[in-house]
């Protein structure tokens, strides 16, 4: 056999009883693995992790090529043990769907190659903890690092069985009376000695079962800090590992095995380190995890049977410790350290006969706040920030580092590659119009929190294929337009393959008074000829934008200043439409969203069917598409001011001035917690606003849509501000984000019309109701 590889600082030398043919499995591997033999010159060398207590582990490495091989061990085992063909079956399912695991690659079942049947899968570089104290980082890194690993246990737990075609996996229902039996009798097979505090819990579990013991989930098994690879440098996890004891079964089991260290016994070390629990800074508690868990699923954070399955937690841990010291005296375990495992089962099993016993204090329920999402929403929402944080943030250098190489080239209006390569999997998880309760089945508070979420990445509501102004145009078709109209425009906006531009504001008139506009649409025949000009047409520079939409004067003989406007369907390159020049916001061309232009339309001719419902109906249209659109605006700038404020505390924390940190000086301090009361303040104005419309439509919510236009681009532009002037002079440059959200910000000040008419707009909308309320009085 080969020396041990020495990339993999976590893998030794193999052990004796583990040594396999090293060329037979070279030879199967050329045979089987497409790119094994890539580096014919280069010899595979293996090396054995020492931390697995199961299926002993090996890495594999060939040239540049590293693997990870997996397999039996070998002598007599426990039924129903060691089944790897169940491991490689679920990660290659998991992997299917984009749930993190390492890449399977090869499963062979022939035991005449090494000895035992095997299965290969990636190598993956990261991060694993063994110490549940997380050493070596900050308090901060400490939460981050637990938060992830529990959102990823709740987004497993979320997942269709059926959709993974992982139907067989587990018997599902009675998970907990087959556990409880299963756990004794792998005990009793391997008990060395009597312990009456295992059968004293294994009764008492027997006896208090779950009476709801039919709920079904994917579950890990062995779900535990030292399972999960985490990212190099950041907090959220890239892999989860050892799918040996995965089925299906009950959710709660998982939650609980992880929680087992805040119960651990004074008596015993914690595996791993030197240190209780209760000296560590940044830990979430216990009861802090489960919210998190609870929020991300959707459930209630009143946990039924909780301490039931705490003592079954401890309980399959003792079982499971005692099977590793009988093969240790069998001479066929990994670890060197697994004849101390003699000692530990009997404190477990006592621990888990306390936890039966425990009083609990009901946790808080946390759904009954403001305005809950459905659970269909809180779901969505939790995939959204698990693909924020491992595709939408990683790429985010890649997309800037694009547009700063070609900001003076023909290709500054194209979008990099990886934007496609992030739609086409957003697309595939279902992620994918979400702002549209047709196509998404969210409402408008669902998608308001969402919109939160993408607005913490410039691009992000692009890959969502959520981006302005596209989905006001599509929603604006999907409520307004004729079937020919859907199929012709609304169908490939939905699918992603075109884009559109929306034409309201002239050059030549006060536009906030949108009554002044003077594009002409006029009839002739069966056709309008569409004349005037337009300016702030954003997307247009867009490679895809096929179409726009384009509000104008119709002759009618209204006398009603919002019945003479229409809105009509102008193809790009219709003969006529002349695009002038980008505007530049702040000097930003906003490349990334297809930039603000100025088009003229000269004499354009287009068919009288693409009339958007009917002369005179433009402000009609308008005031539809704009309800939803201002709530999407302006949760997208609540996402922009957390950002900001996450950059402020960083750089408050980070520098020094005047012999102390910047958060000390108490101005610095008064910002930061203005601006956290200043998010919370607009969220909550922003997200009664939704309910509104979804209660009483856009039209009821009228007052509190104004409202939050104003309300939020101040405070934003504030937030921000104030984030510059922490970061000083990087604040305004090109090294920090913040020069560029305030221009997106302080412009959301004058789109969609001023915070002056939004003002009038509520000032008259207020007196109305004072006055209504007075005359109910009297």
């Amino acid at each position: 056999m080969e020396p041990r590889a020495s990339r993999e600082p976590e893998a030794a030398e193999v052990l004796p009883q583990h040594r396999f043919d090293v060329r037979s499995l070279e030879a199967y591997l050329n045979q089987h693995l497409p790119s094994f033999g890539a580096e014919p010159e280069a010899k595979l060398t293996v090396a054995q992790y020492r931390s697995g207590q199961s299926n002993p582990t090996f890495y594999l490495q060939k040239g540049f090529q590293e693997y990870v091989l997996r397999k039996k061990p070998p002598g007599s085992l426990l039924p129903k043990a060691h089944m790897i063909d169940r491991e490689f079956k679920v990660q290659k399912a998991l992997f299917s769907i984009g749930f993190p695991v390492p890449k399977p690659l090869l499963y062979c079942s022939d035991a005449s190659v090494i000895g035992t049947e095997f299965y290969v899968m990636e190598h993956v570089q990261g991060r694993i903890f063994r110490d549940v104290t997380i050493p070596g980082v900050s308090p901060a890194e400490r939460s981050a690092l637990y938060v992830a690993m529990v959102e990823t246990l709740a987004r497993l737990h979320s997942l269709n069985i059926n959709s993974l075609h992982l139907e067989g996996h587990g018997t599902g229902a009675g998970y907990c009376k087959r556990q409880v039996s299963t756990w004794t009798k792998q005990y009793q097979a391997a008990a060395h000695q009597d312990i009456p505090a295992m059968n004293q819990l294994s009764d008492w579990l027997m006896k208090n079962l779950p009476d709801n013991d039919n709920e079904e989930s994917l579950i890990h098994g062995d779900f535990k800090l030292d399972n999960i690879v985490f990212h190099p440098t950041e907090s959220r996890v890239i892999a989860v590992l050892d799918w040996e004891l995965s089925t299906i079964g009950h959710p709660l089991s998982d939650l609980a095995y992880l929680s087992l260290f805040y119960f651990w016994p004074r008596t015993l070390r914690l595996r791993n380190s030197g240190f209780y629990l209760q000296e560590n800074r940044g830990i979430p508690s216990m009861e802090e995890l489960i919210s998190i868990y609870c929020r991300c699923r959707g459930i209630n954070s009143i946990l039924p049977n909780w301490n039931f399955f705490l003592a079954l937690a401890y309980f399959k841990l003792a079982g499971i410790l005692q099977g590793v010291y009988s093969r240790y005296l069998l001479g066929n375990n990994v670890s060197d350290n697994s004849f101390q495992f003699a000692n530990v089962v009997q404190p477990l099993a006592e621990t888990g006969l306390l936890l039966s016993k425990r009083t609990t204090v009901p946790p808080v329920d946390t759904t009954r706040e403001l305005f809950v999402q459905t659970r269909r929403g809180q779901e969505v929402l939790a995939r959204v920030k698990h693909f924020m944080q491992e595709h939408i943030l990683p790429a985010e250098k890649e997309v800037i580092k694009f547009y700063v190489k070609n900001e003076n080239s023909v290709d500054k209006w194209k979008k990099p590659s990886v934007i496609d390569k992030l739609k086409e999997m957003a697309k595939a998880q279902g992620l994918w119009n979400l702002f549209l309760p047709a196509e998404s089945s969210l409402n408008q508070l669902d998608y308001a929190l969402i919109a939160e979420e993408t607005g913490k990445c410039f691009f992000a509501p692009d890959v969502f294929n959520c981006q302005a102004p596209d989905t006001g145009n599509m929603e604006l078709l999907h409520l307004y337009g004729s079937e020919r109209q859907k199929q012709q425009w609304l169908e490939p906006l939905l699918e992603g393959n075109i884009a559109s531009c929306f034409c309201m504001t002239e050059p030549d008139v006060a536009s906030s008074d949108a009554t002044n506009i003077e594009c002409s649409i006029e009839r002739d025949g069966n056709s309008y000829i569409v004349d005037g000009k337009k300016w702030w047409s954003s997307g247009t520079g867009n490679p895809n934008c096929k179409i726009a939409i384009v509000m104008g004067r119709t002759k009618n003989t209204s006398t009603n200043r919002h019945k003479q406007h229409s809105m009509i369907l102008v193809p790009i390159n219709t003969p006529g439409v002349e695009i002038i020049r980008p505007l530049s916001v702040f000097g930003y061309m906003d490349q990334m969203h297809g930039g603000h232009f100025e088009i003229h339309f000269n004499q354009v001719r287009v068919p009288a069917t693409n009339l958007i419902l009917g002369e005179g109906r433009g402000f009609e249209i308008a005031q539809g598409r704009l309800g939803p659109g201002r709530i999407h605006h302006c949760m997208r700038a609540i996402g922009l001011a957390e950002r900001a404020l996450q950059i402020m505390c960083e750089r408050a924390a980070q520098r020094v001035a005047f012999q102390k940190k910047l958060y000390s000086h108490e101005v610095v301090a008064h910002w930061i917690a203005e601006s956290r009361i200043a998010i919370e303040e607009m969220r909550l104005l922003t997200l009664k606003a939704a309910h509104m419309i979804d209660t009483l439509g856009s039209a009821g919510a009228k007052k509190e849509i104004a409202m939050i236009k104003v309300a939020t681009p101040r405070a934003v532009c504030k937030i921000i501000d104030q984030a510059i002037q922490v970061c000083g002079g990087a604040g305004v440059s090109q090294d920090y984000p913040l020069a560029n959200m305030y221009a997106l910000a302080r412009t959301l000040r004058i789109a969609d019309g001023p915070d002056e008419v939004h003002l009038s707009a509520i000032a008259k909308m207020e007196l109305t109701d004072q006055a209504r309320r007075l005359r109910a009085k009297v």
